[in-house]
């Protein structure tokens, strides 16, 4: 009897340890589609109307050598959004919602999967003392998410993707392993680099300022970072503007990066296996007022990187240390009209 009551308690004990040694995916397959690639973003497109999301922008990723198809959405949820109404507006990356339709394997068949916004949660309101609910929020709206692809022909999933991670990993993410050091050990607010700064009853002229500034630079080729494409602009709330940005560049960097050590997954027909990343799309700038000051902000580069592409490995990294300061300086320069 007594050894039976020492096991008991020793289960209870170790319950909360096991689960919080689950890991999620920072991106989740959820549907293989049977239909052909227009056939299911028309679905899906049709499904976005019929539903309580709101569609804020789509992009066509250009894959290197057009060896896939692939395109992001990018939505919002009004109930996700009204559960975060009291959170800082320099969380408001969590609120945006990327879901991304893409060409994988020798057959080319067509894959569905998410920015897991269970996973962000754990990033974006990891100080907040509203965590719990927060957590609750995305688990829901990400049920949501796999209610409204389950409409589209083919198979309903719910694979967690890599790369992938603890929940205690997560909220204290300040990049991965070794690499840890190239993203200088900064949480996600250290990671929210500053631009601009102006006073806060300023807020919409520098937000008119910023976006004249992104909408008056030509793009180039992937082979330079410079010019940047703008996705979406979200006036999530008064305090709050998401800006998502992309360019050849960008796109043609993280497929490769996924996808140059993944041999197993990597074939003649099939030759760049890191498109099931491109729900990372798009970067963003940030425009938040924050106390007495409306703050313009940008990621760095690195931490976010190392939070999409970690299962790329150090080795990806080191490889290709050049590739976060130049976007980085690129959203910068263009931002401040310097290029």
């Amino acid at each position: 009897m007594f050894k039976r009551i020492v096991i008991a308690i020793a289960a209870l004990l170790l319950a909360p340890l096991s689960h919080s040694a689950d890991k999620f995916g920072i991106f989740e397959t959820v549907h293989a589609s049977s239909a052909s690639f227009p056939d299911t973003t028309a679905a899906l497109e049709a499904a976005f109307a019929d539903s309580d999301f709101v569609l804020h922008g789509s992009h066509d990723v250009r894959v290197p050598e057009d060896k896939h198809q692939a395109k992001v959405y990018v939505l919002t949820s009004p109930a996700y959004a009204a559960a975060a109404a009291a959170e800082s507006a320099r969380t408001v990356s969590a609120q945006v919602l990327r879901i991304a339709v893409y060409t994988q394997g020798d057959e080319q068949k067509v894959f569905v999967n998410m920015a897991n916004p269970v996973a962000h949660a754990m990033v974006f309101y990891a100080g907040s003392p509203n965590y719990d609910a927060m957590l609750d929020a995305a688990r829901s709206v990400a049920g949501d998410i796999r209610k409204l692809v389950a409409r589209l022909p083919g198979e309903a999933l719910s694979v967690q993707q890599e790369p992938m991670r603890t929940e205690k990993h997560y909220r204290r993410y300040k990049g991965d392993g070794p690499a840890r050091m190239m993203a200088k050990f900064r949480t996600f607010r250290k990671s929210q680099l500053l631009i601009e700064k102006a006073p806060a009853d300023e807020f919409d002229e520098m937000l008119t300022q910023v976006t004249s500034a992104l909408a008056g630079r030509s793009v180039s080729d992937a082979s330079d970072c410079t010019g940047w494409e703008t996705i979406t602009q979200i006036r999530l709330r008064d305090d709050a503007v998401y800006i998502g940005l992309t360019n050849p560049f960008i796109e043609d960097k993280m497929v490769r990066i996924n996808s140059r050590f993944r041999g197993d997954s990597k074939s003649e027909l099939s030759p760049f296996p890191g498109v099931d990343h491109v729900a990372a799309l798009p970067t963003e700038v940030l425009i938040v007022r924050d106390g007495d000051n409306t703050l313009v902000l940008h990621y760095g580069q690195m931490w976010r990187m190392q939070l999409y592409f970690w299962d790329s490995g150090y080795r990806a990294f080191t490889a290709n240390m050049g590739v976060p300061g130049a976007i980085a300086n690129s959203i910068k320069d263009t931002v401040r009209g310097e290029t």
